[in-house]
């Protein structure tokens, strides 16, 4: 709270401890990160049986694996016998099998305990008991969504229901074909700031005027502070003189095969909770996935997904790639900015919300819910 009472335009923020107190992101982590669907990789980052990839899922590394039967697997990145990581690289390629560096425990594609030194001698040892933890894993937009809850959520609810509750419809992503794109371009962002406010910065516009002058050049509705996410259903128009989705608004490429009219030359968004971020245009898609990593941490990792014959023959997409990357740096160094001063006794009680950003405060409450209220 506050502490004065507001007028009724404004409403509170959380409190500055929220962003900075590490028993707060611990309960964050156990009670967000490692019970809900957690986009983990791009599914055609893992191409052949034996390509894995780690990622960092709460307090858990989880390591994404294709087995030789080509379906993706999730496992705990850790050696059954004494704990120690079984995977330090971020991504790789094995020919059969994974071996702790430790005492040579060997797992299988598929996570099962297939040798260890005198294993012969352990006749009683359950080799798919004693193999590596399972993870759940769903495919959807071509990524790997992972979920370390013993029973996970709805996929469908809490995943999908997202995109369908911010775009008016459960058909309207597909007609992008997400998951036929090829990744033309990742840029991966250390962001010295707390994961929320950066989903806070995502879901408005209040500041597309004063920090984002390429944005607003080729969506000027957004100079008027309406980010596309207020209103359900609603994708930014570009503007009259405005030919792309591009740094200078020069044409881009052709609109992706199941874009409809009504869909062409406009700008949607959508925050999947808790770590992704969605952008569709006509010709590519920006993909944001985060990976809070301390209190005042987050790594954000950004594809640029297109048309797999404009990836496939070299076409040069620097100008809408630069668009969007400008604009991660702009919101990024306003995040920055603002993470120091939630120690300050200034923001001790939070600051307020204006009324093109209370949509924000249902994420507030969204996250106390899960959380629960830290104690004053």
């Amino acid at each position: 709270m506050t502490a004065v009472s507001l007028p009724p335009s404004l409403i509170p923020t959380l409190p500055g401890r929220y962003y900075t107190d590490p028993e707060i992101f611990a309960r964050e982590q156990s009670r967000i990160f490692e019970t809900m669907w957690f986009c983990a990789a791009r599914s055609s980052d893992l191409p052949n049986p034996g390509s894995f990839r780690s990622a960092r899922v709460g307090r858990e590394s989880v390591l994404v694996v294709r087995g030789r039967d080509g379906a993706l697997r999730a496992f705990l990145n850790i050696c059954r016998h004494r704990g120690a990581t079984l995977c330090t690289q971020e991504s790789g390629e094995v020919k059969r099998a994974f071996q702790c560096m430790y005492h040579a425990w060997t797992y299988g594609l598929d996570g099962k305990l297939i040798a260890a030194p005198n294993l012969t001698k352990m006749p009683d040892l359950d080799r798919t008991e004693y193999g590596l933890v399972r993870v759940h894993l769903r495919e959807w937009l071509g990524y790997a969504w992972v979920c370390l809850a013993d029973e996970p959520p709805s996929f469908e609810t809490d995943v999908m229901g997202a995109v369908t509750e911010r775009l008016g419809t459960a058909t309207a992503v597909d007609a992008y074909g997400i998951e036929g794109l090829s990744v033309g371009k990742r840029i991966t962002y250390d962001v010295r700031a707390n994961w929320k406010l950066i989903v806070e910065n995502f879901m408005e516009c209040y500041h597309c005027a004063t920090i984002h002058p390429e944005l607003t050049e080729v969506l000027p509705e957004f100079a008027g502070g309406y980010a596309a996410q207020y209103y359900v259903g609603h994708g930014a128009e570009f503007g009259e003189e405005i030919n792309g989705f591009t740094v200078d608004g020069s044409e881009g490429f052709a609109k992706l095969p199941g874009v409809t009219d009504e869909q062409d030359r406009r700008y949607y968004a959508a925050t999947i909770k808790p770590q992704v971020f969605l952008n569709l245009v006509p010709d590519h898609i920006i993909f944001h996935r985060m990976y809070p990593l301390a209190a005042d941490r987050t790594v954000v990792e950004c594809d640029w997904l297109y048309s797999a014959d404009v990836v496939a023959s070299d076409r040069d997409i620097s100008r809408s790639v630069e668009l969007f990357h400008r604009v991660n740096l702009q919101d990024f160094e306003a995040c920055e900015r603002c993470q120091p001063s939630m120690s300050s006794r200034a923001y001790a009680r939070g600051g307020v919300l204006v009324p093109s950003e209370h949509h924000i405060g249902a994420f507030h409450d969204w996250v106390t819910d899960r959380i629960g209220r830290a104690e004053q």
